[in-house]
């Protein structure tokens, strides 16, 4: 994957790059958003074990495909107040620079008014492409 980081813009305003140039030929993978349901039905509740969770989520489905956090392309996040956003940045970057991933996806991340269940801080969804035809 090649990072796209035009000279002729401000520098990304954290770890992620503007854009993400991927090779032809490959398998993109999806994530629907994740929210920080462990399997037992808990919830963290704080907003960085909320992220922990979510990208650990993400990693299991991507695991799926055959794939792991060196594929994505795209992160999208969504976090219920400013306050949560660095919180989210920090789990992104640790797990992340955990998992070895020189190339650092796209990145959006957005406030909401909140999410299905009041506790939710943080949902996160990944965009992953897997080289193969």
């Amino acid at each position: 994957m090649t990072p796209l980081t035009p000279s002729d813009i401000a520098p990304p305003f954290g770890a992620y790059s503007h854009g993400i140039l991927a090779p032809a030929g490959g398998h993109l993978v999806v994530t629907s958003g994740q929210l920080a349901l462990a399997t037992d039905g808990t919830v963290p509740d704080d907003a960085r074990r909320q992220a922990d969770l979510c990208l650990s989520n993400i990693a299991a489905i991507l695991a799926e495909a055959g794939a792991g956090p060196r594929h994505i392309i795209r992160l999208n996040a969504y976090v219920t107040d400013r306050a949560h956003f660095l919180d989210y940045m920090a789990a992104r970057d640790a797990w992340l620079d955990a998992a070895g991933v020189a190339v650092r996806p796209a990145s959006t991340l957005l406030i909401v008014s909140g999410f299905t269940r009041e506790e939710f801080l943080v949902e996160v969804e990944a965009t992953a492409w897997l080289p193969g035809g």
